[in-house]
């Protein structure tokens, strides 16, 4: 059902002679199919999915492209990290540039904490939708 999940956008329901769209999620089409036609007359209501198979493919691949973000950041700050730990760099003729390298470390370790607010909340979003 797994497969059948990740690959149908749609389920369809042949019954009576006819062809519909199945609006309920996998878990009753499966159901019905198991129970027989007296399933489709059961007063309770299923979820419907809310989200198809684009949402979580485009949520996927937000989480793959905060990872590389993340990755990219990370690079950078550990760059900046070995230039600030240069004892040259605190020498009296350099504190114009201990000034920008410094600026320019606490932009990285502020894009560092943007990115991964952006990867926890497209990861919520992947985990919601593959859980229902």
């Amino acid at each position: 059902m797994h497969l059948l999940s990740l690959v149908a956008d749609r389920l369809w329901l042949v019954s009576d002679g006819r062809v519909t769209p199945f609006e309920q999620d996998l878990a009753a089409y499966r159901a019905f199919l198991l129970g027989g036609p007296a399933q489709k007359k059961s007063s309770e209501k299923p979820k419907i999915k809310k989200f198809g198979r684009e949402h979580l493919i485009a949520a996927r691949n937000e989480v793959r492209r905060s990872e590389e973000r993340i990755e990219k950041i990370t690079t950078m700050h550990s760059k900046l990290q070995e230039k600030l730990a240069d004892p040259k760099l605190y020498e009296d003729h350099n504190v114009v540039d201990l000034a920008v390298w410094q600026k320019k470390f606490h932009e990285v370790e502020t894009a560092l904490v943007r990115a991964e607010k952006l990867w926890l909340a497209a990861s919520n979003t992947v985990d919601k939708l593959e859980n229902g």
